[in-house]
């Protein structure tokens, strides 16, 4: 009854698809050809000028925009360069990373372009498969790419499916059931009507998400609220100083300039750049353990990830299957695994004879394949293999496959094994059976077999367990299989199956799912607030690696789904995951150490400035040394990029308010240091222009010995600075001493005060470190 539904079931297809036996005509062809189009995943696709010109479009790229112009009207040309070449800078390093990230859709449409066997006007032709719309005939067989979702007419097959699902078995199909695009044939010969073509297949929708999917860039947002709060304090310091200054008389032409250089103090145009070296720096020691970092935000993203999906096959298992406790019926495990040794063939490569072989060499079991006679490889419709073997002048037929019909041709009642087959399938197993037939069909025994885990997944799992990541499963497999596996590795918590009601939250474990579905549980994650990372190892992992922050392509990976990741592994396994994000958190440090420098520096400077004006009633600093203060402080905290950092047991996520408040309070500190060395200033008697050096050192020293205080997140002289950062702050407290000396660029004043606003500078810093603690714990840094 059932083959009878199927036939009819395929009757009824044809004539929905107004097909026919002879296949289509070539006018019939041509016309559905432009109703469906070409059998290929259509992109929207800008040009490398649009990609280009988007990278200026972003609140960023508008803030360095808005401060060129700025400088350019009050002439400050030389810093006019500087910040343009900034802004190009990030641009074209941004515009080169997304490039290298986005071709994926190009592997999958590569993957389409095969020829097919295509029955037209009653005739076989080979026909390139974009040609190909719903309703042709198609022939596919061994080694054949399935060019279109189809449905078969005639025949059986097994198809190997698992870049697609996950699965990491191949699957029978026999008449009406359904081949997918981009599958591979591995047995057997089959027609088949074609029923959706390009975007519409599985395999397309799967490209369509990929060339969807893209998380935001967190840095984006976290720079330009930043700059946010920095302009609101700005802002309303400069009106509060013009009026003042207006009030008091002050030339108005000392003002504008002085105010405008403020305005410009508080946009941190080196920001993003340092941020990028970090991170590109970063890349290249990832590099060197095993990482390719293909997008450098996914490194700041990859130290604040606090879930990770992780595909099962070939991720967390090795997917390669292994024989597990066979289960002899009448006869001996070394008897049961020779009579399944005959029936399996090493040169088919076939993934249980292959698994049978290699565990029956392991108890030293071999066989004399000269005594087979006769063999039959495996055949999806009698889903068996067969070996007929002559021993001792004895002939006996020997059976291998699906335990259903291995006992329905030894006359066995399958209820009989059926409990034993169903304890294995709760352990995830899948089971063969093993008959022999001479005199009389005698059933040997079952043999379960299983893809097993990789042998540093627990251990791996355990370690990002301990650095505060919560691992989720997900697969295309069974909840059974799924929910072993997951036991096996130390996942802990609820299996779920996709189709059903579920929180994504709650699960750790997903199975059955498809592409879209991986997809889903990546984008309702992040919805949750959650930054999550994937990894993953074929196609119908792709749009998820592409959407996670975080995607990682394992080291075997298809070309689509490593073009579709942001970091992939050149080594096998996952187990360089743990070093990505703790080398992801180092750099963290960094761009948190520069990013609390940067916010204290500015607040101090804008304070100090406007609070001295109102107190002595003239401007203690010019614009000219504002500038040339925020070329010298960021001399030194670029190379902060280079420092010597811990990493953090807990994911790192960025609290713009608590920077800000943080940074406040110790900028405010630092404010009373101004003071006192204005306060040394005015004491000998310096000029006006003296005062202005003067200050210009404190701020100079002071935003030097900040560095040194900020980077350690407990007392200063917990760690020592990278070698590179230490250098740069002699080279930067030796140059500016030098100009100050001498009268370079600013006015000379006596060595002997250079020395005490060193020293005043140092051991300031140190006595707000002690304060820095309390401050940092209150505000969870």
């Amino acid at each position: 009854m059932q083959e009878i539904k199927k036939k009819i079931d395929m009757i009824q297809l044809m004539k929905d698809l107004k097909t026919s036996n002879n296949g289509l005509s070539d006018s019939e062809a041509g016309s559905r050809l432009n109703s469906y189009g070409y059998n290929e995943v259509t992109e929207k696709k800008d040009s490398i000028y649009i990609k280009l010109l988007k990278k200026f479009w972003a609140p960023v790229p508008w803030m360095l925009e808005v401060t060129s112009i700025i400088t350019y009207i009050i002439g400050r040309y030389i810093d006019t360069y500087i910040i343009l070449f900034l802004l190009f800078f990030n641009a074209i390093i941004g515009f080169f990373q997304e490039s290298r990230a986005e071709n994926a859709v190009e592997l999958l449409k590569k993957r389409l372009q095969v020829t097919s066997r295509v029955l037209r006007n009653g005739k076989w032709e080979l026909l390139e498969s974009i040609y190909i719309v719903p309703g042709d005939i198609i022939n596919v067989r061994l080694g054949d790419i399935v060019p279109a979702d189809c449905a078969i007419i005639s025949g059986n097959v097994e198809t190997d499916q698992s870049a697609l699902t996950g699965e990491s078995l191949s699957v029978s199909k026999g008449v009406s059931d359904q081949l997918f695009s981009g599958s591979v044939i591995k047995r057997g010969e089959a027609t088949a009507v074609v029923m959706a073509t390009g975007d519409k297949t599985y395999f397309g929708k799967t490209a369509m998400l990929v060339s969807e999917a893209g998380s935001k860039s967190h840095i984006e947002s976290l720079i330009f609220n930043i700059v946010k709060y920095l302009i609101i304090l700005d802002v309303s310091l400069v009106i509060i100083t013009t009026i003042y200054s207006i009030l008091i008389n002050v030339p108005f032409n000392d003002i504008i300039p002085f105010s405008l250089v403020l305005l410009i103090t508080s946009i941190p145009v080196a920001l993003p750049a340092t941020f990028t070296i970090a991170m590109a720096i970063g890349a290249m020691d990832m590099a060197k353990k095993g990482s390719i970092v293909t997008r450098l935000n996914a490194i700041e993203d990859a130290a604040s990830m606090d879930i990770l999906c992780s595909d099962k096959t070939g991720t967390i298992t090795e997917n390669v299957l292994t024989v597990r406790d066979p289960y002899p019926v009448g006869c001996s495990i070394n008897e049961l695994m020779e009579l399944a040794m005959y029936a399996s063939e090493e040169k088919s490569e076939d993934p249980i004879d292959i698994a049978i072989i290699n565990f029956a060499r392991n108890m030293k079991i071999n066989v004399d394949y000269n005594n087979v006679k006769n063999f039959i490889p495996f055949d999806p419709a009698t889903k068996r293999t067969e070996a007929v073997v002559l021993k001792n002048g004895k002939t006996t037929r020997i059976l291998k496959g699906a335990p259903q019909v291995i006992a329905g041709l030894c006359g066995l009642d399958y209820q009989e094994i059926s409990s034993k087959i169903d304890e294995f399938a709760r352990f995830g197993y899948r089971v063969i059976a093993v008959a022999t037939i001479d005199e009389k069909p005698a059933f040997k025994g079952l043999i379960p077999m299983y893809d097993p885990p990789r042998k540093d997944s627990a251990e791996l799992i355990k370690e990002l367990g301990d650095l505060g990541i919560s691992v989720k499963m997900v697969t295309g497999d069974n909840k059974e299989i799924a929910a072993k596996i997951a036991g096996e590795v130390g996942i802990s918590g609820m299996a779920c199956n996709v189709h059903e009601n579920f929180d994504v939250n709650k699960c750790s474990v997903f199975s059955e799912v498809f592409p879209e579905d991986k997809f889903k549980i990546v984008m309702e994650l992040q919805k949750d607030g959650h930054i999550t990372g994937m990894t993953g190892d074929g196609v119908n992992d792709a749009p998820a690696l592409k959407q996670a922050e975080v995607g990682i392509a394992v080291s075997n990976a298809t070309d689509v789904a490593k073009a579709s990741a942001s970091i992939v592994l050149t080594h096998e396994g996952i187990v360089d995951i743990v070093e990505s994000v703790k080398d992801g958190r180092r750099i963290y440090q960094r761009m948190l150490t520069y990013t609390l420098n940067k916010i204290i520096k500015t607040i101090q400077v804008v304070l100090f400035l406007t609070t001295a004006f109102f107190a002595v009633k003239f401007f203690v600093t010019t614009p000219f040394d504002i500038i040339l203060l925020l070329f010298a402080n960021d001399f030194v905290t670029m190379s902060i990029a280079t420092d010597n950092v811990r990493y953090s047991k807990k994911p790192e996520k960025w609290n713009v308010m608590s920077l800000v408040y943080s940074s406040g309070l110790i900028a405010a500190l630092m404010v009373i240091e101004g003071f006192l060395i204005l306060y040394i200033g005015i004491y000998e008697h310096l000029p006006v222009n003296g005062i202005h050096t003067i200050i210009f050192d404190m701020l100079v020293f002071s935003g030097l010995f900040n560095v040194i205080m900020v980077r350690e997140r407990g007392h200063f002289w917990h760690s020592r600075p990278s070698n590179t950062l230490l250098l740069s702050i002699i080279i930067d407290i030796i140059f500016v001493s030098f100009i100050s000396y001498y009268g370079i660029l600013i006015s000379a004043i006596p060595l002997y005060l250079i020395i005490i606003t060193v020293l005043i500078a140092f051991s300031w810093m140190a006595a707000v470190d002690l304060l820095k603690n309390l401050v940092f714990r209150r505000f969870n840094l």
